[in-house]
């Protein structure tokens, strides 16, 4: 690559032996964002269609896997150009803009899970006070602000990352993620210090509320009868499963720019893998298949489908 493609163009060199197995990476890929695309869409409809689903939890759960669709859609589309090109490159403003867009939902979906488990932790813990706080205008309010929060923080890293000087043009990743850093000269004080920042607002921080919340519901059901221990069992497990599955995915993003280089390439392909291909689609299975009311739907759905 010549020095002046260097100046605009970032060598994504993740990739394993892409040019020998680029039709199975390109159909195995384009299956899973197409189940992605059609099972988050498909929950998302019945609870837009269906009119006992417009409660503020499933308004969440509907927030959440359009996240899904979209960091998906951040990063599926130009994954699936690299396996069919000679070259898998992206420009650095190209770079930039797929780095916010797949932050800012990734980052958001801490912020949902924060008010999720505030939304559970009001139903089970203040039954009577529930249709008061949990109004259509709190539920709305929490979902912007969701998106918004991190879209600005993530806003403000593309901004310091713009300016940070580029000494290296080949990134050992598949796409722009966290690892970007690793191609600065220097990385500037101002960008650890707003990344801190950033980690402490939408991933501690929403963490130690989501563990606060969840504690007191936990206590407040030991001491309940059965029937509200099994209430709460039902529509709290499948947001702590999901939890588990994107803390376990955001403490991976954070540690490996720290060992990146200690961590064989393959395994390090196949672990980033990861954080787009099954997450996805793990969260309309689990909600699909643990919330009563939107597996009700679904069984419907699909009965229907086989008499027609």
């Amino acid at each position: 690559m010549d020095d002046e493609l260097n100046v605009t163009y970032v060598t994504l060199d993740g990739h394993v032996e892409v040019h020998k197995y680029r039709f199975l990476y390109f159909v195995v890929m384009f299956t899973a964002y197409i189940l992605i695309i059609c099972s988050n869409s498909t929950i998302i409809c019945l609870i837009c269609i269906h009119k006992n689903l417009h409660e503020p939890m499933y308004i969440f759960i509907a927030a959440l896997l359009v996240n899904s669709v979209l960091y998906s859609t951040a990063v599926y589309p130009k994954l699936l150009i690299d396996f069919l090109s000679d070259k898998q490159i992206i420009s650095v403003p190209a770079c930039l803009c797929q780095f916010f867009i797949y932050y800012t939902f990734a980052a958001s979906e801490f912020l949902l899970l924060a008010a999720m488990s505030y939304d559970r932790y009001v139903s089970i813990c203040k039954p009577l006070q529930y249709t008061t706080i949990m109004t259509t205008t709190t539920v709305c309010i929490s979902v912007t602000l969701a998106w918004f929060i991190s879209a600005c923080h993530f806003l403000v890293a593309v901004l310091l990352n713009a300016n940070n000087k580029l000494c290296h043009f080949i990134l050992s990743g598949i796409f722009c993620n966290n690892i970007m850093y690793s191609l600065h000269c220097v990385t500037s004080i101002e960008v650890h210090v707003f990344g801190l920042i950033t980690l402490i607002n939408t991933l501690s921080l929403p963490s130690l509320f989501i563990i606060f919340t969840y504690t007191r519901i936990l206590i407040i059901t030991y001491r309940s009868s059965k029937e509200v221990r099994k209430k709460a069992a039902q529509t709290c497990l499948p947001h702590l499963i999901v939890l588990v599955s994107t803390v376990l995915l955001g403490f991976y993003d954070v540690i490996i720019v720290r060992v990146e280089s200690e961590i064989p390439k393959t395994v390090r392909f196949i672990m980033t893998l990861q954080t787009f291909l099954y997450h996805p689609l793990f969260n309309p299975i689990i909600y699909g298949l643990k919330m009563k009311e939107i597996s009700k739907h679904l069984k419907r759905l699909f009965s229907q489908d086989k008499l027609n």
